[in-house]
């Protein structure tokens, strides 16, 4: 029996003297690859945000923690109130909804990004708070092949969950803050953060009403409506139709009340054809409202395309916010 060890353990160092450095160099690779894809799924596996531990600590204000001394935010990140980021829980990418903000990471100028400074600085101090490790790994290539189109965020700011990227995922169950994910990645260059704040959805849509439209042109004098029409032209969509069923309802009610009907548009496109399509628009409530019994009289109606916006066309919901119809209070 030690004569066959003997000559097996022969066998093997006469292979290893026989490879080439790059050749040993990339096997030990590939077995530390394997290595930390076994450790990563056997991670996953466990776990169940029931089982981690109530945190006390006092994280203070969303996003809870600073970047480590030395490192900045490289371009602006991606904060939103109410959104989706996609996290590795159980091996697979899930999405979880909440108050999400999403960063690049890099080095102040004149300094250099350390990785592993980055990694340890964030590691201790997410688990000095009570955040526990539920991953540390990548995701296999079928993986991100399934998931990352469901991703309204994929390639954007700060965006981590790529094959062959590391990912180091911690979850933190806060008595006053809820429940908080935090995933970070790096590299020698760079490093990217991710934390959410898990929050339910509110619905903030509501109908518009004949006395929301009148109490705002008693104590405003302007009503700001959003009255949908169809794509770039002035014809009255089915649940626009009950916007303007509201303002005729409203004016009903007072009898001494006029207004001036005005349409608005965000700066996509011509200035021409935006200032005539709001004031097309502006003349198509204006035809509904008298069809609906208001008399002509008490109506005027004008467009002005993008010359007066509610605020910068720099977003596509900025942009929103400026396409509307605005109805001012005639004395």
């Amino acid at each position: 029996m030690k004569k066959v060890m003997h000559l097996l353990a022969a066998a093997t160092m006469m292979f290893s003297c026989n490879q080439t450095p790059k050749q040993i160099q990339d096997n030990a690779a590939t077995t530390d690859h394997a290595d930390r894809k076994q450790e990563a799924s056997q991670t996953a596996k466990t776990f169940n945000i029931a089982d981690i531990p109530v945190s006390t600590a006092d994280l203070g204000d969303f996003p809870f923690f600073t970047l480590p001394e030395g490192l900045k935010e490289q371009n602006k990140p991606l904060q939103k109130k109410f959104d989706i980021c996609f996290f590795p829980m159980n091996g697979t990418m899930t999405p979880v909804e909440g108050r999400l903000y999403k960063t690049n990471v890099t080095a102040k100028p004149g300094e250099e990004f350390s990785q592993r400074f980055f990694e340890k600085s964030m590691e201790d101090y997410l688990t000095s708070v009570g955040a526990v490790k539920t991953y540390d790994g990548e995701i296999t290539n079928e993986e991100y092949d399934r998931y990352n189109k469901q991703d309204p965020n994929k390639g954007g700011e700060g965006d981590i969950g790529y094959t062959g990227e590391q990912i180091k995922f911690y979850v933190i169950r806060s008595k006053d803050k809820g429940n908080i994910y935090v995933q970070f990645s790096a590299n020698n260059a760079a490093g990217k953060l991710n934390v959410l704040q898990e929050e339910l959805f509110q619905q903030t849509i509501k109908k518009v009403t004949a006395d929301d439209i009148a109490k705002d042109l008693t104590e405003k004098g302007k009503s700001i409506l959003y009255i949908n029409f169809n794509l770039d032209k002035s014809t009255i969509s089915a649940d626009g139709k009950s916007v303007v069923d509201e303002i005729a309802e409203a004016l009903k009610k007072n009898s001494a009340l006029n207004i001036a009907i005005e349409g608005h548009t965000d700066n996509t496109g011509e200035a021409s054809h935006n200032k005539r399509l709001s004031n097309d628009r502006a003349n198509a409530v204006l035809n509904a409202l008298t069809t609906n019994g208001i008399d002509k009289s008490r109506l005027s109606e004008k467009g002005f395309g993008a010359e007066r916006p509610l605020v910068a066309n720099d977003s596509e919901d900025n942009k929103a916010k400026n396409r509307r119809v605005e109805l001012v209070k005639i004395n």
